[in-house]
């Protein structure tokens, strides 16, 4: 195998992540709205960690990408 296509595999293997992220997301706010559905009157308070929670899920994604393009560019 050359040294370019490997670099392609590792890149496409390092984003395997952003599915991982993608779900994460979809819970999170599929949660809180569930959830907000429910008590209506706790939704403004909880939302606050619900934006934490995304942009540390967020995180996970970016972190993947930059992984990529090291592997790719680097």
């Amino acid at each position: 195998m050359e040294a370019e296509a490997a670099k392609y595999i590792g890149a496409g293997l390092a984003t395997i992540a952003l599915t991982g992220v993608g779900l994460g997301i979809g819970n999170i706010f599929g949660s809180y709205i569930s959830g907000s559905l429910r008590n209506p009157a706790a939704a403004p308070k909880v939302f606050a960690n619900v934006l934490l929670g995304f942009a540390l899920t967020e995180a996970v994604a970016l972190f993947a990408l930059v992984i990529a393009f090291l592997i790719l560019f680097g």
